[in-house]
């Protein structure tokens, strides 16, 4: 089965979206209901960077490098934590919620 084309987020609400699924999906990313074989970590951080991308203007320089760098370090505590047991799933979980914050406070700017 060929995957679908990649959805990637197109605006900040989207990202949010995203992250929020994101959230519920840490650390491993696998889609349980088999509709969506390729799915995986690898997946959904690609889905996260393109969103990044596709935001940057509205976000500004200064907050896009950090929302990457924040993205880098959220992913290796994913990789560090595939079982969910040494608590750095939890840690990771923490920065997708300082994402959020970040995103909102771009909205509430506009």
């Amino acid at each position: 089965m060929r995957p679908a084309q990649m959805y990637v987020p197109g605006d900040i609400g989207e990202v949010i979206d995203h992250l929020n699924h994101m959230l519920l999906g840490a650390p491993k990313f696998r889609d349980k209901t088999g509709c969506f074989p390729y799915r995986r970590l690898d997946y959904d951080f690609q889905q996260l960077t393109g969103g990044f991308n596709n935001i940057r203007q509205a976000l500004g320089e200064e907050r896009f490098r950090e929302l990457m760098r924040m993205s880098d370090r959220m992913r290796a505590l994913f990789e560090a934590d595939p079982d969910d047991k040494t608590g750095e799933t939890l840690q990771g979980c923490k920065i997708i919620h300082e994402m959020e914050d970040i995103l909102r406070l771009v909205l509430r700017k506009r």
